[in-house]
């Protein structure tokens, strides 16, 4: 068995060890989670049907996050780069109104194996990271093929 799947397989048992199962119980674990298993099955239904990437392989995945504070986010970047993760961008949002106040993203990415399972353990990861740095949010992810 393939050692990432292995390592997202015991994540997702380690984070479903401590949760009640039911409706619901999982996302009200999870502070700010807004992302369900259903919606991530609905997203590689919709990869495999109207792309022709492998999905059963390696693509690469790009995770967002936001804050007002940037050096919330360099602190993440950091964090996040240690784990494995490629710095791809930390950028200021642009605004309609001059009075709303600044808004910065982080985006990072890496190239591994998903499924809708695994994602949304790494999902429970990056959710909980965001929390523990008081973070705006996970904004979540997307997803393209590894380029050559």
């Amino acid at each position: 068995m393939n050692i990432k799947l292995i390592k997202c397989l015991t994540a997702l048992l380690i984070l479903l060890s401590g949760f009640s199962y039911g409706e619901n119980k999982t996302m009200e674990a999870i502070p700010g989670k807004t992302i369900t298993i259903e919606q991530l099955e609905e997203m590689f239904v919709g990869l495999k049907k109207d792309t022709k990437w492998n999905i059963s392989g390696n693509l690469l995945w790009g995770y967002f996050f936001t804050s007002h504070e940037p050096k919330k986010l360099e602190k993440a970047k950091s964090i996040l780069i240690a784990k494995g993760y490629r710095f791809v961008d930390l950028y200021m949002s642009d605004k309609d109104d001059p009075n709303e106040p600044d808004l910065f993203w982080l985006h990072v990415e890496k190239i591994e194996h998903h499924t809708p399972q695994s994602l949304d353990a790494r999902n429970n990861e990056l959710y909980i990271l965001a929390n523990e740095l008081k973070l705006e949010s996970y904004d979540g992810m997307d997803v393209g093929p590894v380029s050559n």
